[in-house]
């Protein structure tokens, strides 16, 4: 039978998952909100779902919603999160927040705490791993092609140039760490789905002589070097579009361990693995390796893989703790940012990230 959902926030990623569930099986479309009447009105009528100006009136009207996707925006792309996430939990709702979880990470850990003491499901839309490539991937690693993590580097951002340069952004960007924030959650999420939990973090931030002219607070450029729990290091760069990036493109992952190298390119597009067993000098040149090519270039492909997920995770009401991109996953990838923004802050200094909630498990799962 198909989840009842609905979607807070009407603007372009509240369309993006209406029309993932309006094209998915195991999802019915019940309602959709925004606080702006026209934006709500609008969505509501292409989908040909009622539409509200207010999460609460929605969710007493249609008391068959069983989980909300929250899309709402704010201040670093995320403060708005909170309220519309807590109210919908509080009403005993199953919620799927975009990214970052929150903009703070006193809201985030609040969020986590509470969908937990509820017993409801908290996911949150980390999508980038949720790809072809991505499982290509998870596969080598599974079967021991890739060997122990020596090191991966992941770099990700907005290809630009001082050229297409326009300004400092609207005013809910105007903090220093608005990029930071609002997009590292996602290169996170990947580095720590390959490579586990983080346990120290170093970072150094700058921003292009063409945005201080023009007063532009954000650092815009986020140089971040990690060490991981289970061994390995790891190193993120990340632009807001004030270069151009070389080789990968505007995303690319390369993940080296102790039997093999593996690189995703331009997330859903392209991986390639290098296979030691193939090298004769490890002195010399690497060796051709072996490309899978997905043949998907558009980068929208994976929000229906993700909400899909959410969605098979819901139907086959899976323990809590296993989710897939749960919200304390979500949590983590905040815990990481912050721990930069200290860093940073501190000259680039060393930082351990917050510990993350434990995890309790269901008796049932585990015996």
């Amino acid at each position: 039978m198909a989840i009842n959902v609905a979607v807070v926030g009407a603007g372009g990623i509240g369309k993006t998952h209406s029309k993932c569930y309006k094209n998915d099986e195991l999802a019915k479309l019940i309602a959709v909100c925004d606080i702006v009447p026209e934006k709500a009105k609008k969505l509501g009528e292409e989908m040909g779902v009622p539409f509200y100006n207010s999460e609460k009136e929605m969710l007493k009207a249609h008391p068959e919603i069983q989980a909300v996707s929250v899309c709402t925006s704010g201040y670093d792309n995320g403060s708005m999160h909170f309220d519309a996430s807590m109210e919908a939990l509080d009403a005993g709702k199953n919620v799927l927040v975009e990214k970052p979880i929150c903009a703070d990470l006193r809201d985030a850990q609040e969020l986590v705490r509470f969908a937990s003491a509820k017993k409801l499901y908290l996911g949150c839309d980390l999508n980038h791993y949720f790809t072809q490539t991505a499982d290509r991937a998870d596969s080598l690693i599974k079967d021991n092609k890739i060997g122990e993590l020596v090191y991966c580097i992941h770099k990700v951002g907005f290809n630009g140039s001082e050229k297409k340069y326009t300004g400092p952004m609207s005013p809910r960007w105007q903090t220093p760490y608005s990029h930071l924030k609002a997009f590292c959650a996602h290169p996170f999420s990947v580095m720590r789905h390959f490579c586990g939990d983080i346990m120290q973090v170093q970072a150094f931030m700058d921003k292009p002589g063409v945005r201080s002219t023009a007063c532009d607070p954000m650092l815009s450029v986020n140089s971040i070097h990690v060490r991981f729990a289970k061994g390995g290091v790891g190193y993120l760069l990340s632009q807001r579009g004030d270069a151009m990036f070389g080789l990968g493109g505007w995303w690319s992952y390369e993940h080296a361990g102790t039997r093999g190298t593996f690189c995703i390119e331009n997330c859903v597009e392209k991986l390639l693995y290098w296979d030691i067993d193939t090298v004769t000098d490890p002195g010399m040149a690497s060796p051709q390796p072996d490309v899978f090519n997905t043949g998907i270039a558009d980068f929208g492909a994976t929000f229906p893989t993700r909400i899909h997920a959410w969605l098979e995770d819901l139907t086959n009401k899976v323990p809590i703790e296993h989710i897939r991109a749960s919200g304390r996953d979500a949590l983590a990838t905040l815990t990481y940012t912050f721990a930069a923004m200290r860093s940073y802050e501190e000259g680039g200094a060393l930082v351990v990230p917050e510990p993350l909630p434990p995890l309790h498990g269901d008796i049932k799962y585990v015996y």
